[in-house]
């Protein structure tokens, strides 16, 4: 009974830490080589320091938190607040790829020079110019609320000069908004503009380096629409065998029927990781290709 008090009065944030501390192999395997566990294990602590709900299990499912700190792990962006932030959302923990850390992994290329990107306002000053002096011309409004969104855009120069430029209007980021998760989700409920331009480099993204990278951090990112619908089923499909998935897939797996109890789900991870130790990251048209 002691015991049992004793482990009601540790306090959310030393819970938080005593999970982490037994997944550091799991979070781990997910991390690139450039991200120290150590480093993402205090950024994660500051994350939900600075984010109670999350410890919250009244508010967030446990579980959830975990996922969302593997799939942050498996983009190789840091937890910040500026790569990407883990936010609560609808009863669970959702993780959020930021614009900073999406356009990150597109420089680590090497390729790219510079990358500007930008949503358009209502007041904003904004032409664009097609043919054979192609350009954008951009000019925010400063002097007050700038009103609603009506497009973004993005413009990568590369290393030798040449730039690839890439404009979506509003009703092309709408038809995007509206697929999958579509406009509930917490990006366009909160985050319209953020929506926006997250919604444009993913459409650029498919034309730079790193496209592949990109596209899998769109896939993990729970606040996005998904572009594809999964194909009607005539009967319910049977789960994969564990030795049939990814290392990081089977690590998911098993996270998302974990709690913060550090013991809980150590044997199946083990077991998980065990099985696949022996299996193992110019120019273009502005016109407005199809999504």
């Amino acid at each position: 009974m002691a015991t049992q008090l004793a482990e009601r009065r540790v306090h959310p944030v030393e819970a938080f830490r005593q999970a982490l501390d037994h997944r550091t192999n799991e979070i781990k395997m997910a991390l690139p080589s450039h991200i120290s566990v150590d480093k993402f294990r205090r950024v994660a602590t500051t994350a939900v320091q600075t984010n109670p709900d999350l410890l919250d299990g009244n508010k967030v499912e446990r579980a959830s938190l975990f996922t969302a700190l593997v799939r942050a792990a498996q983009d190789g962006l840091l937890p910040d607040g500026r790569e990407g932030a883990i936010v609560p959302f609808k009863g669970k923990a959702q993780w959020m790829p930021m614009v900073a850390g999406i356009m990150q992994k597109v420089r680590r290329s090497g390729e790219v020079a510079s990358w500007d990107v930008a949503a358009v306002y209502e007041k904003d000053q904004f032409e664009r110019l097609l043919g054979d002096d192609q350009r954008i011309f951009h000019k925010p409004y400063e002097e007050g609320d700038p009103g609603k969104v009506i497009g973004a855009y993005s413009i990568v120069t590369f290393k030798d000069g040449t730039k690839s430029r890439d404009y979506m209007p509003k009703w092309r980021i709408d038809k995007a908004k509206n697929q999958g998760r579509g406009a509930s989700s917490l990006m366009w409920t909160t985050f319209e503009d953020e929506g926006a331009i997250k919604t444009v480099i993913r459409h650029h993204a498919k034309r730079l380096p790193q496209a592949t990278d990109i596209e899998a951090i769109f896939e993990r990112d729970e606040t996005m629409a998904v572009e594809h619908q999964p194909a009607p089923q005539m009967q319910e499909a049977q789960p994969e065998p564990v030795q049939n998935l990814s290392r990081l897939d089977a690590l998911e797996q098993a996270i998302d029927t974990t709690t913060l109890d550090p013991n809980a789900g150590e044997k199946r991870v083990a077991a998980g990781s065990q099985s696949l130790s022996s299996q193992h990251d110019g120019n273009e048209d502005m016109g407005e290709a199809g999504e």
